[in-house]
């Protein structure tokens, strides 16, 4: 659902550039590089779609999207439960943050994440307190934005 949301976004001209954040850190499991061919495949032009290897945390991505890719400025575009933490987040970091709510995971699986996410709230509140910072950095990347 948030590859869906995040194609609608692109094509009705909302966003010009889209940062897929996820995990890569084994050679079998590579989220950001199929969100991107996802997002191709939904009719987003390759050239505006960034892949951000090293989001393995919801913390992790937002600092990056400043920090590696030169974005203060974001639209998180996930179901409800993560919008509100991410942005809450990036907010907290003082960044202009907003969410966009894509359709929400149903069943046993949602049920899951949901449990998931109180956990997740608690542990977003300490990483600021503590200030914790990424697992990665690396070098910056330059975000291609549609004109």
């Amino acid at each position: 659902y948030r590859i869906r949301a995040a194609a609608e976004l692109y094509k009705a001209g909302r966003v010009k550039a889209i940062i897929v954040s996820g995990d890569n850190s084994r050679k079998d499991y590579d989220e950001p590089s199929q969100m991107k061919a996802d997002l191709v495949e939904l009719g987003v032009d390759e050239e505006y779609i960034t892949c951000d290897y090293a989001g393995f945390r919801t913390l992790d991505s937002i600092i990056r999207a400043e920090k590696v890719f030169g974005q203060k400025n974001i639209i998180v575009i996930s179901q409800r439960f993560h919008c509100e933490r991410a942005v809450f987040l990036a907010q907290k970091k003082g960044y202009e943050a907003y969410g966009y709510v894509a359709k929400d995971v149903q069943g046993c699986h949602g049920a899951k994440v949901r449990l998931r996410e109180i956990l997740a709230r608690c542990k977003a509140v300490m990483d600021l307190i503590i200030d914790k910072q990424p697992k990665y950095l690396g070098e910056q990347v330059v975000v291609q934005i549609k004109p």
